[in-house]
């Protein structure tokens, strides 16, 4: 613990988001031992990850977008609130975007209509994820460049539940994309590079998270709040609708179970 904290923000963010890569990538890897795993189960961890990220979206970033607002003498609920729909709105609007010039990327020919159809959801998925794991790389940033910066409510141990949250419904969404690819007839080692490659986006917007929290502390709360905002859309667009499908009540405990797990890590270790 001493020597990461003895590191630099910049390559805490970083640490941080590679072992949630790494996650991605051991999720990714069980197209090596099955074809198809029961959707009970991987929906059952999906609305585990669901409740994981909406403890994590407020108590590790808008609370302490809501007590840093009060500290610089900002509103408590207008930038807040602000950051949150503009993060949220983000989100809806980049999903409408790729859907809208996704639409015929993938040539459909009257022998094999379902196959591409199938192909192309596959392909969907994979950008969908990779696009959601953006504001989850930032989000991990921001967490870390907001102890750098010295607000109250953000410390080292918080930043790393957050990551930690993040890594465990990592999981589930390297399988859902490694094995969907699998199906569709790819080898298992490139499902499984593609499916790993979907979370490569999270170091990177770490990055960027904490060198922006770190270098304007004054927009911080937007940055945090917009994190916020993005992780509870991709929780309600994308983790709740398909951890439903097959049993709501597995999902529902996994739903609580993760936001209570997230809720005492973030309140004993914050």
């Amino acid at each position: 613990m001493e020597w990461f904290i003895s590191l630099s923000p910049v390559l805490q963010g970083l640490t941080a988001t590679i072992f949630t890569w790494s996650v991605t990538a051991l999720g990714a890897a069980l197209v090596f031992f099955f074809k198809n795993v029961d959707r009970k189960i991987l929906n059952s961890m999906l609305g585990f990850g669901a409740g994981v990220m909406t403890a994590a979206s407020f108590w590790s970033l808008l609370n302490p977008a809501i007590e840093l607002c009060g500290e610089l003498g900002y509103s408590q609920f207008l930038l807040p609130a602000i950051g949150f729909f503009a993060g949220g709105v983000f989100i809806i609007f980049a999903d409408m975007l790729m859907d809208k010039y996704s639409y015929g990327i993938i040539p459909v020919n009257n022998k094999s209509l379902e196959k591409n159809k199938s192909y192309k959801k596959s392909i969907l998925l994979v950008l969908a994820v990779t696009l959601h794991n953006i504001p989850e790389g930032l989000a991990v940033g921001v967490a870390f460049g907001g102890v750098a910066v010295g607000i109250p409510s953000a410390s080292v141990a918080a930043a790393m539940t957050l990551a930690l949250g993040i890594g465990l419904q990592n999981f589930p969404e390297g399988a859902a994309v490694s094995l969907p690819l699998r199906r569709e007839g790819y080898s298992r080692f490139r499902s499984f590079m593609i499916g790993q490659a979907s979370a490569i986006v999270e170091p990177i917007a770490a990055i960027i998270g904490v060198i922006l929290a770190m270098s304007i502390k004054s927009i911080l709360p937007i940055l945090l709040s917009f994190a916020s905002g993005a992780m509870i859309v991709v929780v309600a667009r994308e983790l709740l609708p398909e951890s439903v499908k097959e049993n709501k009540n597995l999902s529902t405990i996994g739903l609580i179970g993760g936001f209570v797990l997230m809720m005492i890590l973030d309140v004993a270790l914050g």
